[in-house]
């Protein structure tokens, strides 16, 4: 296998490379890895099918490019010899290939991975490469022989476990940014060096020789390379085609079990959501209510009750004109939405109707059902927000006046005062236990060394009937019923928690800023909190600001002044939020124990184009600084805007779009490793 024959007639062949189907070789072996990479790419994502799918299409797709670049590598190697190969090893030689694709790709894509990982990715992943390869020589057969010279043939296959770990760590490290089709490429080419680069090494390490004698010239083999490359290219473009098909099928599956009820197959609580974002008014909102369905899922059983529920389901939509959207909000309630003018008197109609026929009992599976329902209606002559609408005709369902008769009961608010706002208030500790109060993180940069120095903790509620509702909105509701003082309680302790969590994963952010409302700050309440918080999940207190706003410390000045002091002592930072909207004294700047002020959006939204606004936000920032305080602005969203802080003699820490959008934690640490690669 390593030692040429002790004979004295030995002669060498030597052969040369058709360059075509070199550079093919390497085509084909890119052209596999973008479509392994393409494919892979879904491993990470939750999907419908499983991720094992994903792994082996994308296995299939590498192990078929590493076999195809080794045999179009062969066919480029002209000999003046007759060759043919061994059909059966031929193909039983692409099996290491897919074996070891898949297993360098299942280690590489582990979440808990370390440096280690990865060697152990290459050696299997350079071995499945030699593996192949020379197998795929054994199937060889030809009027010669050959032997391999040892230091060249360990040689290549080093090369393939070096290149193969290097091109899986690469891989790993940037895998966050494979939607970026230049990262893609990169990448490719990168895997398509390793696989070739072994190949034409491995070919260095052979010597072709006969005993006697041969004629002069060259010859590609007697197999015709066409079917390889005919095979090869069509299984690739199949897989990748495939793999395409899959993606959308999937996403398609996820978006209907999202969207849509499984049992009616009508659009969910989350599409009816959705639609809000997109439309937002309307002119009538309908809700048909059947208020005791577990009665009769208890008396006949699921099954019975599913298609009881389907019947009425059926019976609604045949009756509703094409105009009106209907969806099945909750498993005992059906919306229905008119965006429409003309329609509303036309749906007042078709809602009369529907009573009367869901009033008539229901045949299901031999029995005859009586079926109690309302229907509640909310309409208004001009357009009107879709979610008034919808609390509105909710309001109609909680009156204790509201009988379920089979009657249509239009909204009148002198009866049903249960209202949008007093539903929030209702709400809110539910959203608290099922997350449906979630926090999101806005990144401050320092624009000096586009480090990430902090970022702002930020309150979201998506709802579980209005869907996403503005903090504008239910922020100064909870402020007035007082139950804001639970919610930021809960702030505190979920952001300690992340806090905990970062720390643990050595993750950088600087500092988490926190809003504290109103007379809050003075309260001994928030005091503890902040204390029970910080001891629990062992946080510095540096590690967390408190951001205050001019009304929250004028109204009591001098408590405010107290506890501020103490926050200070104890570590914490105190920022000024909304500064220059409303203080009406810059004494009392000065005597506020505050270490940051954070200057409004207001005074950066005509900057540079208004010359006096530009000037009026360089003042404010050098009397900022002038104090030895921190400044931060805040809604810096243009480039132009950004240019004109960068040109100050000073530059404050910058917050908004320009950088980055609020993110919830995991959209965080990806947006931070993004930041971390793009700096090194």
């Amino acid at each position: 296998m390593f030692n040429l024959p002790a004979s004295l007639d030995v002669h060498l062949i030597k052969g040369e490379y058709s360059m075509p189907l070199v550079v093919l070789s390497f085509l084909i072996a890119f052209a596999a890895s973008y479509t392994a990479l393409f494919i892979n790419r879904r491993i990470r994502e939750n999907g419908f099918f499983h991720k094992n799918v994903w792994l082996t299409l994308a296995s299939l797709a590498m192990g078929l490019g590493i076999w195809s670049m080794h045999f179009i590598g062969m066919s480029a190697l002209m000999l003046p010899i007759h060759m043919e190969y061994r059909i059966s090893t031929t193909i039983f030689s692409i099996v290491p290939a897919i074996i070891a694709s898949y297993l360098a790709l299942y280690f590489a894509n582990r979440k808990n991975t370390s440096i280690y990982t990865y060697i152990t990715a290459g050696v299997f992943m350079g071995l499945g490469i030699s593996l192949m390869h020379y197998i795929g020589m054994a199937a060889m057969k030809m009027d010669a022989e050959y032997v391999y010279k040892p230091s060249i043939f360990i040689f290549s296959i080093v090369i393939a476990m070096v290149a193969s770990f290097a091109s899986l760590y690469i891989f790993s490290i940037i895998s966050k940014l494979m939607d970026r089709i230049i990262v893609k490429i990169l990448t490719s080419v990168l895997m398509a060096t390793a696989i070739t680069s072994m190949h034409y090494t491995g070919m260095v390490a052979v010597q072709f020789y006969t005993i006697d004698e041969i004629t002069a010239g060259h010859e590609q083999h007697a197999m015709d390379v066409l079917w390889v490359i005919v095979f090869v290219t069509v299984s690739t473009i199949s897989l990748f085609l495939l793999a395409a098909l899959t993606s959308r099928l999937d996403k398609y599956v996820d978006f209907r079990l999202r969207n849509f009820d499984a049992l009616t197959k009508l659009p969910n609580q989350k599409q009816f959501t959705d639609d809000q974002k997109k439309e937002g008014e309307g002119y009538a909102v309908a809700i048909i209510h059947l208020p005791h369905l577990e009665r009769y899922i208890g008396a006949y059983g699921y099954s019975v009750a599913d298609e009881l529920v389907k019947s009425i389901s059926e019976r609604i939509e045949s009756t509703l004109p094409e105009s009106v959207k209907l969806y099945r909000t909750e498993a005992n309630r059906f919306t229905i939405v008119n965006t429409q003018r003309d329609q509303t008197k036309q749906l007042i109609d078709v809602l009369d109707q529907i009573c009367s026929v869901v009033k008539q009992p229901i045949s299901v599976e031999e029995q005859a059902i009586a079926v109690e329902m309302v229907c509640s209606l909310s309409k208004s002559d001009d357009p009107c927000y879709i979610g008034e609408h919808f609390a509105n005709a909710m309001a109609v369902l909680q009156s204790p006046s509201t009988v379920y008769n089979h009657a249509v009961i239009e909204y009148d608010p002198s009866i049903h005062t249960f209202n949008f706002e007093r539903q929030l208030v209702t709400d809110i500790q539910h959203a608290m236990d099922n997350d449906d109060l979630y926090l999101v993180y806005q990144p401050k940069i320092d624009p000096g060394n586009g480090e990430l120095v902090g970022v702002e903790a930020l309150i979201r509620w998506n709802h579980q009937v209005y869907g996403m509702v503005s903090p504008g909105v239910f922020i100064p509701v909870l402020e007035e019923s007082q139950k804001i003082y639970d919610v930021t309680d809960w702030i505190i302790g979920k952001v300690c928690d992340q806090i905990a969590l970062w720390n643990t994963a050595n993750i950088s952010f600087g500092q988490v800023s926190i809003n504290i409302p109103g007379i809050y700050v003075t309260s001994p309440r928030l005091t503890s909190t902040l204390n029970e918080n910080l001891e629990m999940h062992g946080i510095h207190p540096t590690q967390l600001e408190l951001e205050i706003t001019e009304t929250s410390v004028i109204h009591d000045m001098d408590n405010a002044i107290t506890a501020l002091e103490k926050f200070r002592e104890k570590g914490l930072s105190v920022a000024l939020d909304d500064f220059g909207t409303g203080l009406s004294s810059l004494s009392y700047l000065k005597r506020i124990p505050i270490s940051t002020i954070k200057i409004d959006k207001s005074f950066v939204d005509g900057v540079p184009a208004s010359e006096k606004e530009a000037e009026l936000l360089k003042a404010i920032i050098i009397l900022g600084y002038s104090l030895k305080l921190h400044v931060v602005i805040e809604g810096v969203e243009t480039e132009s805007q950004m240019e004109f802080l960068e040109s100050l003699e000073k530059q404050p820490i910058v917050q908004g779009y320009f950088f980055g959008k609020p993110m919830k934690a995991e959209e965080l640490e990806e947006w931070i490793g993004k930041k971390v690669i793009e700096n090194y």
